[in-house]
């Protein structure tokens, strides 16, 4: 838990100082320093239907609060808490996790999202054809494969998908390969973007991922089959037995088994020949349409409608299997999956799409040009030992050289040639060193508007102000009352006891009882307990009598209860003997009460939690006069009065 949040019960929440509007008038003021009423009313307006204190809701007694709050901050910016370096790097941390939220473009996120979801819920069945690049491959392989995948392309339209694969297919170079049924997430990206955006039947256009350059045929399209969770017995198709029983005789006769009754866990522990499941009772792991490498045994699997059925014997190219469904589950509507598929836009390569989007848009409000500035200087100081990873900036590094602006920011040559060293990395394929700075720069640019855009939020953006300057104080405040107010109380054992013993008349025991307490919903149930107990029966042998192994007619409870324990009706006599029946709580209660404890002084471990806690609000209480009188408070009448009238009204 962050401390901040600690803070809120002693501080109400306070949102606080924002960037004032010149016209703002001046509530008061703590040592010179302003406090403005558009601050006083935005605090009171947000926090007032949180006060439960209906005396705290007036304004008098509400700017009271918040004087002693702003005195409280003047304490701690005195005392150099703002200053400490775990303050400072804990409020750096949360400004940093805090502006994630704000760094995004929320247009293309949810564009991104809406289409993650029909991609989710809609399958597609597709082929392809990969012809492998390396690593930043050259223009004139990209070229090359390009060119050859468009002849392919042309030749399984004429010919057939099925005759060009299993004359290209090589495995090396060359993949041409059947995918089955997949939905959105579960290949690369580009690759199921070509394969949703192609027609069945059509052969799309070359395109690149990360692996080379594509062809996809699309074959199918059908809605999501959802979710299934299945166990299965399986035998092998080249078993070796003694008794030289066929996989498929095997199997039919298990089958017949559990036709007859027998378990199918029990089965599936003692036959099923697949290791990685037999001694889990044949259970799988959930899985979805496509994920499975046999068709026929997804087709089987999401064939079953109820839970508990199984199939009839089948065969795959594994072997002989039945199954049993343990579990079926539908796509879930979009907002339901809205959470879980905005952590998969923002984890998957997709998400490149919104530091795209983000990029151009703060290009666009910062001014920064579309068009790379001239990099030949930092293409001219390159050489090979970049690909080692042991280049380093010449001696004569031009480092002061403007290279780019970011609104008023000014980035220099220094920062960009300090990325590309930290970029570099060790035996990475070798490319043109044209290409190579130029795509630093667009890694380089992106982070540098981002960064500046972080920089400018507290400006840019009140929401994320308000939140930063009320994490900033409650941290503050966190230390301040830690170190002045709650340590020191509790260390104080000397001012503790004198506490207690000056206000002893505040930590008494009420009137209470030892009692045991019958509770029951029916009146004759409770009305039979009441005798029981009058004639000296236990709860023990009160339970034997009247509840049993599919019935709890009574219920017990015993202990030192008070007036507010919530065993016992408000109207309840508290006297020794079984007491009489009560209608309570919709049911009907009878207590046997063994002794009425008077009302007595609680010792001091007895009261310790009571005592630390009144001993820490009095000690606040003598140290914010302290604060009034060190810090003067100067509060202005006449805006004061028109505050009033503006809340009131």
């Amino acid at each position: 838990m962050h401390k901040y949040f600690l803070v809120v019960v002693f501080s109400f929440c306070f949102f606080l100082n924002y960037a004032q509007n010149s016209i703002d008038e001046i509530l008061f003021t703590v040592a010179n320093d302003p406090v403005y009423v558009s601050e006083f009313t935005r605090v009171f307006n947000k926090n007032i239907d949180l006060v439960k204190d209906e005396s705290q809701k007036d304004v008098d007694e509400y700017l009271k609060l918040f004087i002693n709050y702003k005195l409280k901050l003047k304490e701690a910016e005195t005392l150099g808490l703002n200053e400490k370096s775990s303050y400072k790097n804990e409020l750096a941390n949360y400004k940093s996790q805090l502006a994630q939220n704000y760094l995004t473009d929320s247009k293309v996120t949810d564009e991104l999202i809406e289409e993650a979801y029909y991609r989710t819920i809609n399958e597609v069945k597709a082929s392809h054809i990969l012809i492998r690049l390396a690593d930043n491959p050259s223009p004139q392989d990209t070229l090359k494969a390009y060119n050859e995948l468009i002849k392919l392309r042309q030749r399984v339209i004429n010919e057939g998908y099925e005759t060009v694969k299993n004359e290209v297919h090589d495995g090396k170079t060359i993949y041409a390969e059947d995918l089955g049924y997949f939905t959105g997430f579960k290949m690369v990206y580009d690759f199921e973007t070509a394969a949703y955006n192609t027609k069945v039947g059509e052969v799309s256009m070359p395109f690149k991922t990360r692996f080379g350059y594509h062809i996809v045929l699309v074959q199918d399209k059908r809605e999501s089959r959802g979710e299934r969770t299945v166990a299965h017995i399986m035998i092998n198709n080249s078993r070796k037995d003694s008794l030289q029983e066929s996989a498929k005789q095997r199997i039919n006769d298990i089958y017949l088994k559990l036709q007859q009754g027998e378990n199918f866990e029990s089965l599936a522990k003692q036959f099923s020949e697949d290791q990685s499941s037999s001694s889990k009772g044949g259970m799988l792991s959930p899985f979805s349409g496509g994920q499975l490498t046999s068709i026929e045994f997804e087709n089987e699997a999401f064939s079953l409608e109820k839970v508990g059925d199984i199939t009839e014997p089948f065969q795959t190219e594994f072997g002989w299997h039945i199954i049993k469904l343990y579990n079926k589950k539908s796509v879930d509507d979009f907002e339901s999956m809205r959470p879980e598929l905005e952590a998969k836009v923002k984890k998957d390569s997709r998400s490149q799409l919104i530091n795209s989007a983000l990029t151009n848009k703060l290009k666009k409000q910062y001014l920064t040009p579309e068009e790379q500035p001239d990099l030949s200087y930092f293409v001219s100081i390159l050489n090979d030992d970049y690909f080692s990873g042991r280049w380093t900036l010449p001696q004569d590094f031009k480092a002061n050289d403007p290279l780019v602006k970011i609104g008023t920011k000014q980035v220099e040559n220094e920062a960009f040639g300090n990325f590309i060293v930290k970029n570099q990395r060790r035996n990475i394929p070798k490319i043109d060193f044209n290409r190579l700075v130029s795509n630093n720069y667009e890694q380089f640019l992106e982070k540098e508007l981002l960064q500046y855009k972080e920089e400018q939020l507290e400006v840019e953006n009140k929401d994320y102000a308000y939140i930063v300057e009320e994490y900033r104080d409650g941290l503050l405040l966190f230390d301040l009352m830690e170190t002045e107010i709650w340590n020191a109380a509790k260390k104080d054992s000397v001012g503790l006891n004198s506490f207690y013993s000056n206000n002893k008349e505040n930590y008494f025991w009420n009137e209470r009882v030892d009692a045991v307490v019958a509770s029951s919903a029916k009146k004759a149930t409770i009305k039979k307990v009441q005798k029981l107990l009058q004639e000296k029966q236990t709860p023990e042998q009160i339970k034997t009598l009247i509840n049993s192994d599919t019935s709890i007619d009574v219920i017990f409870s015993s202990g030192i209860m008070d007036a507010q324990h919530q065993s016992l009706p408000k109207d309840f006599e508290f006297k020794t003997g079984v007491s009489d029946v009560y209608n309570f709580n919709n049911a009907f209660i009878v207590a046997e009460v063994k002794q009425v404890l008077p009302k007595e002084l609680k010792t001091f471990e007895q009261a310790k939690g009571a005592v630390i806690s009144d001993f820490q609000n009095y000690k606040e209480a003598n140290w914010i006069l302290d604060l009034e009188k060190k810090y003067k408070v100067t509060i202005n009448k006449e805006v004061l009065t028109k505050v009033k009238s503006q809340i009131n009204n």
